[in-house]
């Protein structure tokens, strides 16, 4: 009888997940008669969402197959739709058909999902850079803009949210405005908190402040949106400001499914998970990424990136084959914290700690962002199994090298 791992998802802590496991197996001897290890996700490909900003998305993704293929991973395209927990059993939609898998040991890695609240209009007038295909649409619009008729607000866009995503987002605005053939680009990029950028600390807002400013991008405080059209929005103090773009930022909740586990999420919707990656009180399931939380140094607690999630990813993996082979698990735990954030042509800034001490900025945090949007955060692609396994190892990478 083979024993089976489902892994859901296949975003950072997903693959990393099933690649752990597949480098687990492979460590015990175990063959695929014996556990078979299965992801499901809805697409074919393993994107890399945090550069989902970018003009250029075509090297953003990456070929599951090319990855899962050569290391005995199965995998099936479709979308999670429910989970029984006492059945141990998975439902999803295939290729229009509802089918379910049974699983003896699962691990939850969907992620998390911009926040969409019932403001009206916004679902169906703005953008968003949360998804491949959704960045596409965005870069699509904008290359368009030039060819329709002028509008007041034909040359703005308002980047709502002013966190990390935001600010990226609007740092790469005027660029694409100008390529796209709009003469004047106007950037707005707003929030509800008093200063943009704020939640970077302040040395960091500095430098952001300064950046936003030299790229020409008005940046607005305090700002609530209380309606969005097709001509632009309406704040909560009845002002208008007419954009022909308007790009939402400002927000994640996990995945909706881990409502579906008979335990407390945070308020973001995530599962509490030991450091073994195994969630509370839970026998079978075990969660990674986004959709999970637990005090990474015994203090913090893990936050919703690529950072956290690759780490977790090859732990949960690693540690699910261990749990279903009755083997010790490791704990894992991550005692540094870096923040790099993309500021555009005019550079980046990069921060260390917890209380996020200004390091770098300018182009030499911009070599550092690239290396790690670039390289650091790609599996291997050379199709070679040895290296592909590898580099699951259940273990933390040093941070990322810093420039002077």
């Amino acid at each position: 009888m083979t024993d089976r791992i489902v892994v859901l998802g296949g975003g950072f802590a997903g693959l990393w997940s099933a690649v752990g496991a597949a480098r687990a197996l492979d460590e015990l001897g175990v063959g695929a008669g014996r556990v078979e290890v299965v992801m499901i996700e809805r697409t074919p490909w393993h994107s890399i969402r945090v550069r989902n900003y970018e003009a250029d998305l075509r090297d953003t993704r990456v070929a599951l197959d090319g990855v899962l293929g050569p290391i005995g991973v199965r995998r099936v395209e479709g979308e999670v739709t429910g989970l029984d927990i006492g059945g141990r059993t998975v439902a999803y939609e295939a290729g229009g058909v509802a089918s379910s898998m049974t699983y003896d040991r699962l691990v939850f890695a969907l992620g998390s999902r911009l926040a969409h609240p019932p403001i009206p209009g916004l679902s169906s007038h703005a953008f968003d850079v949360d998804t491949y295909a959704a960045a596409e649409r965005l870069n699509a619009h904008i290359a368009g803009l030039v060819q329709r008729d002028p509008t007041p607000g034909l040359s703005t866009v308002l980047v709502v949210g002013g966190g990390l995503t935001g600010i990226e987002a609007a740092a790469e605005m005027p660029a694409k405005l100008r390529a796209a053939g709009m003469a004047s680009p106007r950037v707005i990029l707003a929030d509800h908190a008093v200063r943009v950028g704020s939640g970077m600390g302040t040395g960091a807002l500095a430098v952001i402040e300064e950046a936003l400013s030299a790229l020409g991008i008005e940046a607005r405080g305090g700002v609530s949106v209380a309606a969005v059209d097709a001509e632009g929005v309406t704040l909560a103090t009845g002002e208008r400001i007419a954009a022909a773009t308007v790009v939402w930022c400002a927000g994640m909740q996990a995945h909706p499914l881990t409502a579906q586990f008979p335990v407390e999420c945070d308020r973001l919707g995530r599962l509490p998970v030991e450091p073994s990656l195994r969630i509370k009180g839970l026998v079978a399931e075990f969660a990674a990424g986004d959709s999970a939380w637990f005090l990474v140094d015994g203090v913090h607690s893990s936050v919703m990136s690529c950072q956290h999630g690759r780490p977790m990813g090859r732990f949960a993996g690693h540690n699910v084959v261990c749990d279903l082979l009755g083997r010790p698990m490791l704990p894992l735990r991550i005692d540094w914290y870096t923040t790099i954030l993309d500021l555009g042509p005019w550079g980046a800034v990069y921060t260390e700690g917890w209380d996020r001490l200004l390091v770098a900025r300018g182009a030499t945090a911009k070599r550092t962002k690239e290396i790690i949007n670039r390289e650091r955060i790609y599996p291997p692609r050379s199709g070679d199994r040895r290296q592909i396994l590898d580099a699951a190892a259940p273990t933390v990478q040093a941070p990322p090298v810093r420039f002077e």
